[in-house]
């Protein structure tokens, strides 16, 4: 599949923000090797954040020499959950760059958090919504049988989400988002929305939920199942964003 890439422009002179899938199991650029897993590239003025690492180091490191990404021009990590497909890159990563602050949900396993220390970067706990860079926040430890964070960005369209396994259950991520942000739209969700083994039916309530939240533009990858790929291009039609591994989307 060639390579896409997805531009919403407002004015001259805003901020811009730009998303790069940099490991998903879904193809979607040639050249690039696809694995179970997630890993996306935030860019958003001068600030480079890595949300979450893939899995397999060899694979995460080759999709980004072939996308042209410097792994030490990336200023911050932030990982959603512990899981291997989120954070097993994090280890080769490190050694390519140890100079990065990596946020954590403060449930991560303490090995985890030694590991970083180690390789000489920095962990930060994360309990509660809190913004890390200008206009990039973190929505905070969401509970639930698996803690995960997603990231919100303010853009000039409204808010951006990424997840990445919505293990919370993705209308938790979106409600929470919402209450922070209650005057800004929600524009943009991306990335595993942990619907691999739903039902039509509960994929249907989900876009349902999308709807009545007032979210604009749907990427579901990663976990989220090719029938939810489906239904949700089907809802959403072109504010369906097919996204795979070197899928780009910007916002302007």
């Amino acid at each position: 599949m060639a390579e896409q890439a997805h531009q919403d422009t407002t004015r001259a002179g805003s901020t811009d923000l730009r998303l790069t899938v940099v490991y998903d199991n879904n193809p979607m650029k040639p050249g690039l090797q696809t694995a179970w897993g997630f890993a996306c590239v935030v860019e958003t003025g001068k600030t480079k954040v890595l949300f979450d690492t893939g899995g397999e180091g060899k694979i995460f490191l080759a999709n980004l020499q072939t996308l042209g990404i410097d792994p030490a021009e990336i200023d911050r990590v932030v990982l959603s959950h512990f899981h291997y497909d989120h954070t097993g890159s994090l280890a080769e990563f490190l050694k390519k760059n140890p100079r990065v602050t990596v946020y954590v949900p403060k449930s991560f396993p303490e090995k985890i958090i030694e590991d970083i220390k180690t390789a000489g970067a920095t962990p930060v706990a994360v309990t509660s919504f809190a913004e890390l860079q200008p206009n990039i926040f973190t929505l905070g430890e969401i509970g639930g049988a698996i803690p995960e964070q997603s990231l919100a960005i303010r853009t000039p369209k409204g808010i951006a989400i990424i997840t990445g396994c919505a293990h919370p259950g993705i209308l938790t991520i979106l409600q929470r988002a919402k209450s922070i942000f209650p005057d800004e739209p929600l524009y943009l969700v991306i990335g595993g929305f942990h619907l691999v083994n739903a039902t039509k039916k509960q994929i249907s309530e989900i876009i349902d939920g999308f709807k009545a939240l007032g979210v604009q533009k749907a990427a579901p990858c990663h976990c989220s199942g090719d029938e939810t790929r489906k239904m949700f291009s089907e809802a959403y039609g072109n504010d369906f964003y097919e996204i795979g591994v070197g899928g780009i989307i910007e916002v302007r």
